[in-house]
């Protein structure tokens, strides 16, 4: 299973703050049953150029390497990149994909996109540099008209949960229902630490399970193996 969010590298942004956090944050993560799980530290473009980001990306990697061992999840390099409008005119925006991939990791405003925002999304989609995936899409169902994100996956724009939308008594169903209506495609646990944001994976899987089978996760599993070049 594929942990498609997390902040599991040491000392980037306001995830892990030390090696030894990390470890734990992956050894927890492998209990879970995730075998893979993508590494997307914060990425603002008022704070950092891609370049500047993309070498403390690999600091913060390479300083953990030396500890990592074949029993833990095996980590891909990707980030959160924050939204703003005139992103796509972003020189060497696919550089922030997911490693092996094409796959953007979008976070959105908490607020109604306005028509601009959600004509650059289309338009990112269908230029065909990126694949975007909007991040944690829970946060934003209140702000916008519920049948938008049938028409962003429509345009070819993916879908990523966090692993809380399966666990809430207030939002399960409904992440049940958009699960099965394909309008969920990857899950994350978007975990940050130990103790206020920990990795909540088996929980997930285990609803998802129990509601909607195995199939689903293989199922799921399957569509986020085919984005990744072997």
């Amino acid at each position: 299973m594929i942990d498609f969010h997390s902040h599991i590298l040491p000392s980037i942004d306001d995830g892990s703050k030390s090696i030894d956090e990390s470890l734990q944050l992956l050894k927890i993560l492998k209990r879970q049953g995730i075998d893979k799980v993508v590494a997307t530290p914060h990425f603002y473009a008022n704070h950092n150029s891609i370049e500047e980001f993309l070498e403390k990306r690999r600091l913060s990697y390479e300083s953990l390497v030396p500890f990592l061992t074949d029993d833990l999840p095996q980590i891909r390099l990707g980030a959160e990149v924050k939204y703003y409008e005139g992103i796509s005119r972003l020189e060497n925006l696919n550089k922030l994909c997911v490693e092996g991939s094409k796959l953007l990791l979008l976070e959105m405003s908490m607020r109604k996109w306005t028509a601009y925002t959600l004509r650059e999304l289309t338009e990112l989609a269908s230029q065909g540099r990126v694949t975007v995936v909007l991040a944690h899409i829970e946060r934003y169902l209140r702000f916008q008209p519920f049948d938008l994100i049938y028409e962003l996956v429509d345009s070819g724009i993916l879908i990523q949960a966090n692993a809380d939308f399966f666990l809430s008594f207030g939002s399960r169903h409904k992440a049940l229902s958009m699960l099965n209506r394909n309008l969920i495609h990857f899950i994350g646990s978007d975990c940050h630490d130990l103790i206020n944001r920990p990795p909540k994976m088996m929980d997930a899987i285990s609803y998802i399970k129990r509601k909607a089978g195995d199939d689903m996760l293989l199922q799921m599993n399957h569509f986020a193996d085919t984005f990744f070049i072997k």
